[in-house]
């Protein structure tokens, strides 16, 4: 028998057991005085009438606490039922019907004992009424607190199990957020480059063979090396346990800036940046791409513009980053709020800086401003 079958058995056990004590008294008073067997069997088909009757409980505890108590006017085993059914309405906590129930179920036990009027049989039946119901009034009471505790545990554990869904789901709509990012910072960098080699091809007509094989040789490298990324990115969508690929870093910028610049873009960079091996990794990280995606857009906006990049900050203060480009005429204002710029700003955002972006003078200028140390 599982667990709530026991607890449902449990009142009917009680409740037996309370008939069997009476049940014993009237079989004995049936076996010394056959002349009182029919009284004897109304007494026991009363209180197995309680008894059926005990499966209506949850539904109307009032009203069946209320038949059984007046059954008690009739019958002894009827009190077990009683009993049960007073239980279950204390359970409730309507404090006028348990006082009424109760009232009820004393009178009747009173009137029951009273047949030979004031005798020792009519005190010791109502002081056991009586210290009965106080002692079942405080057994519902404790039941019902459990039954609250339980709920309220039950509850807990519902909401705990609500938060740890919310907080699964808000850390994978996290991870395909700086996928995105990534993906974007990556892909955008290399095909602009192909683009741009592209373009050369499509345009130049003075160029030798050689150099259009050594065109045609970085567009190859430069689509193998977007496929590799592009692939090892994916992996960590369909692959959980794999590991993600090297991140940029900071000394890496270079590498950047003169394959950018192999590429036909003209940069023009002032570093004025001391004791960089001290920049933390995720900071070197943050500034890396932020150069990656405004040369990136300075190519498809302003092909062919020059880009000055500055670089400034030392340990204890910030580190400063302008990009700025000339506007092309009719070509789109790169601030109009682009994918790299809202993945920057949200890049940004993570580390406590700030990203602005202005068109001055004819200038788009890009402003970042990270810090130095990792915030706490």
């Amino acid at each position: 028998m599982d667990q709530s079958k026991w607890m449902r058995a449990v009142p009917y056990a009680g409740a037996l057991a309370v008939m069997g004590f009476f049940s014993i008294i009237l079989v004995w008073i049936a076996v010394t005085e056959p002349e009182r067997r029919w009284w004897v069997a109304g007494d026991l088909a009363v209180g197995i009438s309680g008894l059926v009757l005990l499966r209506a409980r949850h539904r109307a505890p009032f009203v069946v606490a209320l038949i059984t108590a007046a059954a008690a006017l009739l019958s002894t085993t009827v009190i077990g039922p009683a009993f049960v059914a007073y239980v279950s309405l204390t359970k409730h906590r309507r404090w006028g019907r348990i006082a009424l129930a109760a009232l009820l179920l004393w009178i009747a036990t009173a009137v029951y004992s009273s047949g030979d009027g004031l005798t020792q049989q009519l005190i010791l039946a109502v002081s056991t009424m009586t210290l009965s119901i106080i002692a079942l009034t405080v057994a519902g009471l404790y039941l019902r607190s459990r039954q609250d505790l339980e709920t309220e545990r039950a509850n807990r554990r519902a909401e705990e199990q609500r938060r740890q869904i919310e907080q699964l789901e808000q850390a994978r709509l996290s991870e395909r957020a700086r996928i995105a990012r990534e993906m974007h910072d990556v892909l955008a960098h290399r095909i602009s480059l192909l683009s741009l080699h592209a373009g050369a091809l499509a345009h130049r007509t003075d160029l030798s063979a050689a150099d259009v094989r050594r065109a045609a040789t970085v567009i190859h490298e430069s689509a193998r090396q977007a496929l590799t990324e592009l692939r090892a990115t994916l992996g960590s969508l369909r692959d959980t346990s794999s590991t993600a690929p090297p991140q940029p870093s900071w000394t890496e910028l270079p590498a950047l800036l003169d394959e950018v610049r192999e590429a036909g873009q003209i940069v023009e960079v002032s570093d004025e940046v001391t004791d960089a091996a001290q920049l933390p990794a995720q900071i070197g990280r943050h500034a890396y791409r932020i150069v990656q995606e405004a040369l990136t857009n300075a190519r498809k906006h302003a092909p062919g513009a020059r880009v000055d990049v500055l670089m400034r900050g030392r340990p204890g203060q910030e580190l400063h980053l302008r990009i700025s480009n000339m506007q092309m005429l009719g070509r789109d204002n790169p601030s109009s709020g682009g994918l790299g710029l809202i993945g920057l700003t949200e890049r940004v955002k993570m580390v406590s800086g700030t990203l602005t972006n202005r068109v001055a003078n004819g200038e788009f200028i890009l402003d970042a401003t990270l810090p130095w140390e990792m915030p706490s």
